[in-house]
């Protein structure tokens, strides 16, 4: 009985996905198959829980891809429930695609207490050690030119430093985070309703239709499918590359300013870097044959990452990862963890 409800439920996640593919022909969107399949993918992850956020730095360019992203959206949750809880969310000129309810739980405090997070100080020319209580730890790498020193650190976020030596990124990002949080309370509701949006009719060259149908002009106002938080992170100092680190789910985030952008940039261009690439393994449903996608790749310097996998921070990764890919079992079968050597070069890195 267990597997035939198993069987059942991963159907659904099948035929959602055949109705985003068909709501993308549908409002014309015209994706490269390598996009399309990106697109489905990343729609896959984050409705069995493996992601809470993905980047849309794929499928077009702004302000057309939030357009078409919202339009598709529209059709597709009208008719699969399991889209419900994704939204659109805006930071600046970045794009996002986001689990209302995964990103709730991932910014709130709990988590932020519970979940082992790595900093790479990119704009520091030398170590300071900071003093903080309690655990969980947070660690934090001081990049030089020629030298990255290593640094142990017990923190909790939502204690703030409490000495002199208080690192002003690692502020800023808590006050991000409690924004977050406030933004996304874990007691939301996420099966918001949806507004009416302005409808026209133009002729549809899908498949099989020789009817009109409706295409969707989705108008930034239309808040139940647009989070925009650009007015909100306006003023902030820490650039977005560290802010996505964290919202990204990445275990190793590189923190520094928009001001210190282009030193950050050398700095981290003077260093190898090893590219960890997270695969995950589709369950096998009716005899068909196990496919692998890429689940996320991050960059760590090596310096930090000398044990690869064996890492502390690694470690404790995986062992998340592997308990997000046990609750959608019907789904994901396994997971694997690849780590290439990037052998940069001055100027190379674009943060």
């Amino acid at each position: 009985m267990a597997g035939a409800a198993a069987a059942v439920e991963a159907g659904a996640y099948e035929e959602m996905l055949r109705v985003v593919e068909a709501c993308a022909a549908r409002i014309r969107w015209r994706l490269r198959p390598g996009s399309k399949r990106r697109l489905l993918n990343d729609i896959l992850f984050l409705c069995t829980g493996l992601r809470s956020v993905v980047l849309m730095d794929y499928g077009g360019t702004m302000p057309q891809l939030q357009e078409n992203l919202c339009s598709l959206l529209f059709h597709a949750r009208q008719e699969s429930s399991i889209l419900k809880p994704l939204k659109v969310m805006v930071i600046k000129d970045m794009l996002y695609l986001i689990h209302v309810k995964g990103l709730a739980e991932h910014v709130s405090p709990n988590a932020r207490s519970q979940h082992q997070l790595a900093f790479v100080d990119l704009e520091k020319s030398c170590c300071k050690v900071f003093t903080f209580s309690d655990p969980p730890f947070y660690i934090s790498v001081c990049c030089m030119v020629n030298v990255f020193c290593f640094i142990l650190l017990k923190v909790v976020l939502v204690q703030l430093l409490s000495n002199m030596e208080e690192n002003e990124n690692v502020l800023e990002l808590v006050s991000i985070q409690d924004l977050f949080s406030t933004k996304f309370p874990v007691d939301a509701a996420v099966n918001l309703p949806v507004v009416q949006p302005v409808i026209t009719n133009q002729k549809s060259d899908f498949p099989g239709r020789t009817t009109d149908v409706e295409c969707i002009d989705i108008h930034v106002a239309d808040r139940t499918l647009l989070v925009d938080l650009s007015a909100y992170l306006e003023t902030t100092q820490i650039a977005l590359p560290t802010l996505n680190g964290w919202l990204l789910g990445y275990p190793v985030t590189y923190l520094f300013s928009n001001g210190s952008a282009e030193a950050a940039t050398q700095n981290l261009s003077k260093h190898s870097l090893h590219i960890y690439r997270v695969f995950v393994c589709r369950s096998c449903q009716s005899g068909a044959k196990q496919s692998e996608e890429e689940l996320m790749s991050f960059s760590v310097p090596c310096e930090m990452s000398m044990k690869c996998g064996e890492e502390p921070w690694a470690r404790l990764f995986i062992a998340r990862m592997n308990e997000k890919l046990k609750q959608c079992n019907q789904v994901w079968a396994s997971m694997r963890l690849e780590i290439e050597i990037f052998q940069s070069q001055s100027q190379v890195i674009v943060l």
